[in-house]
């Protein structure tokens, strides 16, 4: 194995792993390396706004592409801009540059708190043209915890974003288990992951919205070839998915945090398959049961806290940890992984662009421990 310090507290990790042998609850993989004593004091910048960043400290290894976001959850781009989501209710937009964070008017007000808030961020195809993007947001409506999936416009001026219409509510929502990924698939339908909501028999009810990856038409209506009949579900059996990525086969995958207490870990990597129950809460790990699929890869009882995944063109899988406060990179079976970063804290989502790999830290999400700086959008190189 070898290391090299790349950047501020930025470590990239090289391992050969070998097959990777079959783990239930009493075996549990190796799924990072742990690196200790590597503290780099962060680079201190000025507060998002319309901030420019674009002195900020450049390394052989990463770019400090934003800074001082707010609890960031998805990242999205058209051309060279970015957009980054905030649990709070804001969206961080980075041009040229600059940082500039915008106000988003819904409808229904966003209820940060907990795994709640403004989640999942996608843009529409057409951007350019119709300048429409779909948030996932957790509401409250008479004492109760919801999310929904809303179409929302940024304004000419490009300073905010403003509701047009719902296109899916009532969603069940907790103060944990959320899920809330949003990813426009290949077929052109939005495709969302949704927690169980701490209801964990709510997974296994087909005509529940919780616990589910859905697939909806962009505009709100249901596909007529989604696997059950006038239903938005298209997977099920799921405890909190919160990553999605197509491969460049065709191919949809999902991570998944696993149980709390004991048993816990179990995370998950998934391939999802239109109409299969991916058995939780009745399996974990590599228990089996007939109907339901086991997952691609499991954690035993360990536990990364995987959130956001990108698939490379070559098929590799790239994994962000929350608790595991890492980048893992899997090869497309899962059979090999190593280790890209650690030492910057919890990792909530990463994009792969013009052979770029971008991730946003988590670190003021009351879980972390944040730096002056924190959170940031990092650019690998």
């Amino acid at each position: 194995m070898g290391a090299m310090k790349i950047g501020s507290g930025l470590l990239v990790v090289t391992m050969a792993v070998g097959l990777l042998t079959a783990c239930g609850r009493g075996q549990a993989p190796n799924v990072m390396n742990t690196v200790s004593n590597n503290t780099v004091s962060n680079t201190q910048g000025t507060d998002a706004g319309a901030v420019n960043v674009e002195d900020e400290a450049q390394t052989a290894g990463f770019e400090v592409l934003a800074e001082k976001l707010e609890t960031p959850w998805a990242i999205d781009f058209i051309g060279d801009t970015i957009y980054i989501s905030e649990r709070a209710g804001k969206i961080v937009k980075v041009d040229s540059g600059k940082q500039t964070r915008q106000n988003v008017k819904l409808s229904k007000a966003v209820r940060a708190g907990g795994e709640g808030g403004l989640l999942g961020f996608a843009l529409a195809p057409d951007f350019q043209t119709s300048k429409q993007a779909y948030v996932y947001h957790t509401y409250e409506e008479n004492g109760k915890l919801y999310n929904r999936i809303v179409l929302i416009r940024e304004d000419d001026q490009g300073t905010g974003w403003s509701e047009m219409r719902e296109l899916l509510g009532s969603i069940p929502g907790a103060q944990n288990h959320n899920g809330g990924r949003l990813l426009l698939g290949p077929d052109g339908m939005l495709y969302a992951t949704t927690g169980d909501a701490q209801e964990e028999a709510s997974s296994q009810d087909r005509s529940a919205l919780a616990g589910k990856i859905l697939r909806l038409k962009p505009d709100g209506s249901i596909p007529a070839d989604n696997p059950l009949p006038d239903s938005y579900v298209y997977s099920y059996g799921h405890r909190n998915p919160q990553g999605l990525a197509w491969s460049k086969a065709g191919q949809l995958y999902s991570s998944e945090h696993g149980p709390s207490g004991a048993p816990g870990g179990h995370d998950e990597l998934n391939i999802i398959q239109a109409g299969s129950n991916y058995g939780w809460p009745d399996i974990i790990g590599d228990e089996k049961k007939e109907g339901m699929v086991t997952p691609l890869y499991h954690t035993g009882e360990s536990t990364l806290a995987p959130s956001g995944i990108a698939i490379a063109d070559n098929g590799d899988i790239l994994v962000t940890g929350l608790r595991g406060q890492s980048l893992v990179r899997f090869s497309p079976d899962a059979s090999k992984q190593e280790t890209l970063v650690t030492s910057e804290g919890r990792l909530r989502d990463v994009k792969i662009k013009d052979g770029a790999i971008y991730v946003i830290t988590n670190n003021t999400d009351g879980r972390g421990e944040p730096g002056n700086t924190d959170d940031r959008l990092l650019r690998l190189k």
